[in-house]
């Protein structure tokens, strides 16, 4: 019994030790917020690339990266503390050379990073390069000087009133990531989280207290011993109260329709899974992640003509979904599924765990119509807003006598 005891206790350590050598393997993988900083700094301190949270990083620390949120290596994520003040950094490393469509949309490379513009480009010049950025990623939009004008008023960190090289090379590298498009362009919408600063491609985003629509998170290491199954359960266990949810869920909706032929185009939202979704206190959904909504236009040049063998090989992220044209094997550029219908999906076993009796039908019968909406629909608009507007109309009525309203 004494040999068995023995066998099994050292069995426990040495399983339990490679657990541990293991995800601590995987973490100083995913977790390279030093490595990070150390290429930010080095470029600020050279005189490369400017911006307004360069010196609060490098200079006098008050900017600091704190628990590590990521979940890929070259996507570094972080909650950080900005002179007192709580947000979330994130920061872009080396990436792939190819573009791969189960992973990133915005590859880029260190070696060429903030080689644009160069010295000598006038104002005038690096307008145009961003509004010629804009066309290829958004279309022709008839607004897009608008928005270069924006995107100039931003890059302009120390607001003296002039862009400078550091400032425009900083600003240049952040338009290539969808993320920090879409900030600027809902800079204004209330479900957008806000840009607090940027340093070269770093930046520096609005905290979200509840950072995933079920209101509980799990340190990863937990989180890989618990069965999805489980893990379902534990989360309806953990939502607010129906009412709440109902208003986060307006949220959503509301978010779908900022973002649904917008006044630079359409987005198409490519990862709707609940960790992307967070709510504050006032429980008014906050997006936590948006690095997987992407311009249409975009979207539609990168997967048109891509080879394929079946529907299986038209996708990107889990939710932008195309056909594959048996007849040429290429895959078409139309999206199958709006926004709307897959922000139903995630919403269906959301809202109907603990609807109230009374319209817990109607809400099925609305939920049901919205994911069965298609694309290439007859009068796709038409009927796209009159479900989101029935849908929105149906939870306010419920929740606009209570307190959680």
């Amino acid at each position: 019994m004494r040999v068995k005891y023995l066998f099994f206790s050292w069995l426990v350590v040495f399983v339990g030790s490679w657990v541990i050598y293991v995800q601590y393997s995987t973490y100083t993988e995913l977790c390279r917020g030093k490595d990070c900083k150390k290429i930010i700094c080095d470029k600020y301190k050279t005189g490369v690339i400017d911006g307004p949270a360069c010196s609060s990083l490098c200079v006098t620390e008050t900017l600091y990266l704190g628990k590590c949120l990521s979940t890929k290596p070259n996507n570094q994520m972080y909650l950080g503390i900005w002179d007192n003040l709580p947000g979330v950094v994130k920061c872009q490393m080396e990436q792939t050379l190819h573009l791969d469509f189960g992973t990133e949309l915005e590859p880029r490379k260190e070696i060429v990073l903030f080689d644009k513009p160069t010295r000598g480009t006038t104002v005038q010049k690096f307008k145009e390069m961003v509004y010629s950025l804009f066309k290829a990623k958004l279309g022709d939009q008839g607004n897009l000087s608008e928005l270069v004008n924006l995107i100039l008023t931003v890059a302009d960190g120390d607001r003296d009133g002039q862009v400078s090289l550091g400032e425009a090379k900083s600003a240049w590298a952040l338009l290539q990531l969808n993320e920090f498009l879409l900030m600027v362009i809902l800079q204004d919408k209330e479900h957008t989280p806000k840009l607090m600063g940027f340093c070269g491609d770093l930046y520096v985003m609005e905290s979200v207290e509840y950072t995933s629509l079920y209101g509980i998170s799990l340190p990863w290491v937990i989180e890989l011993f618990i069965p999805s199954g489980f893990r379902r359960s534990m989360d309806q266990l953990f939502t607010p109260s129906w009412p709440r949810k109902a208003k986060i869920a307006i949220g959503l909706l509301e978010f779908v329709e900022d973002v649904f032929h917008g006044p630079y185009g359409n987005f198409l939202m490519c990862d709707t899974s609940a960790k992307n979704l967070g709510y504050n206190e006032k429980y008014d959904l906050k997006m936590v992640d948006m690095r997987k909504i992407v311009p249409e236009t975009n979207l539609k040049e990168l997967i048109k003509d891509r080879h394929c063998e079946s529907d299986l090989d038209c996708v990107y992220g889990t939710d932008c979904r195309t056909s594959c044209d048996q007849s040429t094997m290429k895959c078409t550029s139309e999206v199958i599924q709006p926004n709307l219908a897959k922000a139903c999906q995630l919403l269906k076993d959301y809202l109907l765990h603990g609807a109230p009796s009374e319209i817990r039908e109607e809400l099925e019968k609305q939920l049901y119509s919205c994911i069965a909406l298609k694309v290439t629909a007859n009068q796709m608009e038409m009927e796209h807003s009159l479900i989101l507007n029935n849908l929105k109309t149906l939870l306010w009525k419920k929740i606009s006598y209570t307190n959680d309203s």
